[in-house]
């Protein structure tokens, strides 16, 4: 079965048998419980809408196809996934290794919540470089922690190179895929344990849902995160399932239209001389742009540049978009823009934003599908604003 047929029909086919009503799409199963006949043989394996519901089980089935894994897990946002994960995978003591350049909320989760209070030794490393991974590496590492393309800079790392190095000491390594989506990258099949999604970008696609997902093939590790799922609760309700599941539909050609349109506006920022520099994978000037053929199918809808300004004038440059949202979060069918400075990475010190090239003139943009004249209007007004 194809992506784009798995992203239709997985987790919603009709029930035709007597009695079913044929549904075309997956019902918003509500019920907070169910009721049984017999008291040792609960109704169709449901207990209780915490521990599983038929709503969020037909979503973790297409995620799970959708990433070609055995499992998929969703939870109520990214962080409660990311958090779910470390209850489960890793204790006091032990000893993490993560990306330098991570989403400002992992980051904040890791360092703030997961070293301060519990202990958890975390290294930040430049996981351009997969020795620097291996040099890293300690008796009590427990855990990889990537995300490639990173949030905002888009540095890449060699998933299947780093997963080689991690698996000759059993070393699960996980992969924050949302940048990319299924669609454009598969981190299983490249060697990695777990892929991580916050399905609130592009698997909804819509700016209306947030959730977070896991997804694998590791039956023990599975079971392990499946028993904190339920213990903890951070799941997805079954309205937030439901408007994922429909999302995920037209995964395929949204992510189509989103780097038709990351790619010319990439190129139309690269040509303008108030721009000091572009960063889009899908740019033949991207230092990574032959891993980023090797390893993904297409470049993706996100893209960064930095403005040759100030943060007062890079402030004033967002607040005079027209169709650019001025709003975090990404992947929606909408363009976005924002600040990281001064938004999504607020919460990471100023010496830290520095220290791995996140200047206060840096822009982050999500490519929406609107037309590109638009777009590259909308952007020429915003330059002639701060002239």
């Amino acid at each position: 079965m194809k992506f784009e047929t798995r992203a239709i029909h997985v987790g919603e086919k009709p029930n035709l048998k007597e009695g079913g009503s044929g549904d075309v799409a997956m019902p918003i199963h509500l019920a907070s419980t169910y009721a049984r006949k017999e008291v040792d043989h609960p109704t169709g394996g449901y207990e209780y809408s915490r521990t599983d519901n038929p709503t969020r089980n037909a979503l973790q089935m297409r995620l799970a196809a959708l990433e070609g894994a055995k499992y998929g897990l969703a939870f109520a946002s990214g962080l409660g996934a990311e958090t779910t994960l470390f209850l489960s995978l890793v204790k006091t003591g032990d000893h993490v290794i993560a990306f330098d350049d991570l989403y400002g909320g992992t980051r904040r989760l890791f360092s703030r919540v997961f070293r301060e209070r519990f202990g958890v030794e975390i290294s930040y490393v430049d996981a351009r470089v997969p020795e620097a991974v291996e040099k890293s590496i300690r008796k009590n590492t427990v855990l990889v922690w990537l995300e490639t393309p990173t949030n905002p800079l888009l540095k890449l790392c060699d998933i299947r190179a780093i997963s080689e190095i991690a698996r000759r000491r059993d070393i699960p390594v996980v992969v924050d895929n949302t940048f990319m989506s299924p669609y454009f990258q598969q981190p299983l099949s490249l060697g990695a344990d777990i892929v991580m999604h916050s399905t609130t970008k592009y698997l909804n696609g819509h700016s209306d849902s947030v959730g977070g997902a896991l997804m694998l093939s590791n039956q023990a590790i599975y079971e392990k995160l499946k028993f904190t799922q339920n213990a903890a609760g951070a799941i997805l309700s079954p309205f937030e399932s439901y408007l994922i599941l429909r999302g995920a539909k037209t995964l395929a050609v949204r992510m189509r239209e989103h780097e038709k349109n990351a790619l010319a506006i990439a190129r139309f920022l690269e040509s303008h001389k108030a721009v000091n520099k572009v960063i889009y994978p899908g740019l033949e000037c991207h230092p990574q742009h032959d891993l980023a053929k090797k390893q993904m199918s297409g470049f993706g809808g996100m893209l960064s540049f930095e403005l040759d300004a100030d943060l007062k004038t890079a402030k004033r440059f967002v607040e005079s978009l027209k169709y650019f949202a001025v709003a975090e979060s990404l992947g929606g069918v909408e363009s976005l823009i924002e600040l990281p400075a001064l938004m999504t990475h607020a919460s990471v010190p100023p010496e830290e934003r520095r220290k791995i090239g996140l200047n206060d003139g840096l822009i982050r943009i999500s490519a929406g599908i609107e037309h590109l004249d638009d777009l590259r209007e909308d952007l020429e007004n915003a330059f002639k604003a701060i002239r």
